[in-house]
């Protein structure tokens, strides 16, 4: 059977330092938000939430953006003749 991970679209990729970073954020953006969300699951709400929403807002548009244009890509590099 297939684990459903395989099949999930990458939400990073690795930037030229070797670094893995989140589509849409910067290498210390995605620290930052990694932190946040860390601390998110173990205490509750705080000022840090807005700022880890910002972010998350932030890539989840350029992932989606990302997505569309792949498979944009994806349908003009199809051709059946």
């Amino acid at each position: 059977m297939t684990s459903p991970t395989y099949n999930a679209p990458r939400r990073y990729f690795v930037d030229g330092g070797g670094r893995r970073v989140m589509i849409g954020l910067t290498p210390e953006e995605t620290f930052e938000f990694e932190r946040l969300d860390s601390e998110q699951a173990q205490v509750a709400p705080d000022a840090g939430e807005q700022r880890r929403l910002e972010l998350y807002e932030k890539h989840e548009g350029a992932w989606r953006a990302w997505m569309a244009q792949s498979r944009t890509e994806r349908r003009e590099g199809f051709n059946l003749y």
